[in-house]
């Protein structure tokens, strides 16, 4: 008997497709799946998309702006250095400029302390050559002396005769020396 209520109900039922409890059942439990699913997960997933969706649109606005502020430095930094460059060459003129006129301002102190120093050495000269005559005036003037009394033979005691016998000497010999000198 039971093999005849198998084989009748065999017969009647496809195997392929389940029993009708069975997809009542199962259509009852996926339905509230489904309603559990959408309900709850969804909107978390939904969420959580979202969320990570603005995180990546924030990460790439701060990436734009972190650009823009480094191209921004960048530029800034381009002219600063552009800045400083000037800065340096209107310097290492102005330093050229001011050697030279501290180069210049030595040049003329070491020319003026040079024409001083010169001044000096001939007045110095000129002064030596001046006590250098007086002497060799009282020199010659009492060798002439001695010599001019041994040659006439009296004493020339008197200080006019002798200072008039002296000149006369030395003008013989100056006139000598410039004759001398003009040849």
């Amino acid at each position: 008997m039971l093999r005849a209520f198998l084989d009748v109900r065999a017969e009647d039922h496809n195997p392929l497709l389940p029993a009708d409890y069975d997809i009542i059942y199962s259509s009852i439990i996926f339905v509230a799946m489904l309603i559990v699913v959408a309900v709850y997960v969804v909107p978390r997933m939904n969420k959580a998309l979202d969320a990570r969706a603005e995180a990546i649109e924030g990460g790439l606005k701060k990436a734009e702006e972190a650009q823009a502020a480094a191209t921004a430095a960048r530029d800034e930094y381009t002219a600063q250095l552009a800045e400083a460059r000037a800065e340096a060459a209107r310097i290492r003129e102005q330093a050229r400029t001011d050697g030279q006129a501290i180069l210049a301002e030595l040049k003329e102190q070491a020319q003026s302390e040079a024409a001083r120093i010169v001044a000096n050495a001939q007045t110095q000269i000129e002064a030596e050559r001046s006590a250098a005559l007086v002497s060799l005036r009282s020199e010659v003037g009492s060798l002439a002396l001695d010599l001019a009394s041994g040659v006439i033979g009296e004493s020339l005691s008197d200080d006019k005769k002798a200072a008039a016998v002296v000149d006369r000497f030395l003008a013989d010999l100056e006139a000598d020396e410039k004759a001398k000198a003009g040849k």
